[in-house]
């Protein structure tokens, strides 16, 4: 492979990877959407399913209705048939039929509605429990990002900071050591003091006749002599 086809194949590969960064930095907000989309959407199917069983409840209390229809027209029917009024109970059997369509028209309605509601039931517990793991992943991203994001900081902040952390070191180690250096000269200059004032004290005595003064040669020979004469 020669030099220029080696820099084509990199700049492939670069342009891909800045191509997948981007990506990769909107994924936590296309994320975010989609979740929102999808709740959204969920949303609508469950309004639609509440008409879909409301229109249902209401195809049921007509079938109701039509039941009871057909069952007191019947009832007249048999009445018009006992007194002989044939053309009569063959009107009230008009009805009886118009009612027994609407009947079955109704039953349709009522069991299409039925089997749509059961059919939207499932596909929103699908749905929420989808949303549910879609918002689970959302939140395990985020939370691992911050984590992520936390200690790139402290690590980048740590490494950063090394050789202003070593300078600081070293200056606290100096400061310590001028207050030990100072620490020392007070105490010194303290117990000079005290010699010095148990110095001036002992002159004084010395000078009372209180206390002994340094011994000195006459003193040691004139205590000799006096002990020689005494023996």
């Amino acid at each position: 492979m020669n030099i220029w086809a080696k820099m084509m194949t990199a700049l492939r590969g670069g342009v891909n990877e800045a191509g997948e960064a981007i990506v990769d930095s909107q994924a936590l907000r296309i994320l975010d959407q989609e979740v929102r989309d999808s709740s959204e959407e969920l949303k609508q199917s469950k309004e639609s399913l509440v008409a879909i069983i409301a229109r249902q409840k209401v195809a049921e209390e007509k079938v109701v209705k039509l039941k009871k229809d057909v069952e007191e027209y019947e009832g007249y029917a048999l009445q018009a048939l006992e007194k002989g009024d044939e053309k009569l109970a063959h009107e009230v059997a008009e009805k009886i039929a118009d009612f027994e369509n609407q009947l079955t028209s109704e039953q349709e309605s009522s069991t299409g509605f039925a089997t749509n509601a059961d059919k939207l039931k499932s596909a929103i517990k699908v749905a929420e429990a989808n949303i549910k793991r879609l918002k689970q992943q959302v939140d395990t991203v985020k939370a691992t990002e911050s984590v992520q994001r936390a200690q790139k900081t402290v690590a980048n902040r740590h490494s950063g900071s090394n050789s202003k952390l070593r300078t600081a070191m070293d200056s606290l180690e100096r400061i310590k050591e001028k207050q030990a250096l100072n620490a020392a000269k007070m105490n010194a200059a303290s117990e000079l003091e005290i010699e010095t004032a148990d110095s001036s004290l002992q002159d004084k005595l010395e000078q009372a006749g209180i206390a002994p003064g340094v011994k000195r040669a006459d003193d040691i020979l004139a205590r000799l002599k006096k002990n020689k004469k005494d023996k």
